[in-house]
């Protein structure tokens, strides 16, 4: 019952509010309405469509509260579920957003139409065909519509603290999910704004951005652990309920994806699509060739990214071949 609308208080002043997701297995994206003196600060904004605006609207308005009572958007990561209303209310209301600083490379490379990576580097992993309908895909989506949805921060967060008028967020980089995403913990409270980070009920998606880092497994798996050296902190996430450890479900998620390497590990051979088709997807362990398309590039993706740790671990050596890698044991 997590996605139902409304307001709900998670911590003192501070209260959770699902957004719907169009289409989306997700369902919603929870932002967070953080009681700022007379005004708000949100943790998050959802996405920029007119169902969640007005769900955001009527949210708000059970907390006494409007739009123009926000005065600052704290975004923890560029995907539009979780940016893409800040700018639009922005553009209104004149509130602030402060984003991670690195999300800055990959929201210029959108910004300034530059190639989407995914079709060059679905090529890389040896899936030719795959590519071609992913550009047939945001062909047909209108990818450019999409861009107005998206500006620059009025704010580039780094390693800190944000400093509001009751209360101190510590600000922590933790890319893998994306390059910049960052989570706030507010250690008076004794909650972690985790974002896509860390998820009570899934594993978030490794590297899916405009432009992929080397190597985001290795980057997801040190942030996590850095997430580890915390207090232990309820864990307020962007989808899923809300849950009483940050340390439990970072435990889970380490031991997950040392698992996935050891099932990729025994997989592997070939390319990456070619060894993403022979492991079993979701907790249902899905056929690859079941996935729709959206999610089977996410899983060609993931098993790079898998595949690359290993070769950093020296498991595995990757050669390259007419410009596709290839990776062997």
């Amino acid at each position: 019952m997590w996605s139902e609308p409304g307001a709900f208080e998670v911590a003192p002043g501070v209260h959770r509010i699902p957004l719907p997701l169009p289409n989306d297995g997700l369902r919603a994206v929870n932002v967070y309405a953080v009681e700022d003196g007379d005004g708000l600060v949100m943790i998050d904004s959802g996405w920029a469509l007119e169902e969640a605006k007005d769900q955001l609207e009527a949210a708000l308005g059970t907390l006494d509260k409007g739009f123009d009572d926000i005065r600052r958007f704290l975004v923890t990561h560029v995907h539009r579920d979780h940016f893409t209303m800040a700018v639009s209310l922005r553009r209104l209301f004149g509130s602030k957003i402060g984003l991670g600083l690195g999300e800055q490379p990959s929201l210029r490379h959108m910004l300034h139409g530059q190639e989407d990576q995914h079709v060059s580097d679905l090529r890389k992993w040896g899936a030719d065909e795959l590519a071609e309908v992913w550009v047939k895909i945001m062909h047909h989506a209108n990818a450019a519509e999409a861009l107005r949805d998206y500006e620059e921060p009025d704010e580039w967060l780094v390693r800190g603290t944000v400093e509001l008028e009751h209360r101190t967020l510590e600000v922590i980089p933790t890319p893998g999910h994306t390059r910049g995403h960052v989570v706030f913990a507010d250690h008076a409270a004794k909650v972690l704004f985790s974002g896509d980070h860390v998820l009570p009920h899934i594993t978030p998606s490794i590297g899916f951005e405009p432009l992929r880092p080397e190597l985001p497994l290795g980057d997801y798996l040190t942030s996590l652990r850095l997430t580890r050296e915390l207090p232990d902190l309820r864990l307020l996430p962007a989808h899923g309920p809300v849950t009483d450890s940050s340390h439990a479900r970072v435990d889970e998620l380490i031991h997950h994806h040392e698992r996935r390497l050891e099932e990729i590990h025994l997989a592997a051979s070939g390319t990456a699509f070619e060894t993403a088709r022979k492991i079993g997807w979701t907790r249902r362990q899905r056929r690859f060739e079941d996935l729709d398309v959206f999610n089977q590039v996410l899983a060609v993706g993931e098993t790079a990214a898998h595949l690359d740790v290993l070769v950093e671990r020296g498991e595995l050596t990757r050669t390259e071949n007419g410009g596709v890698l290839e990776y062997s044991l």
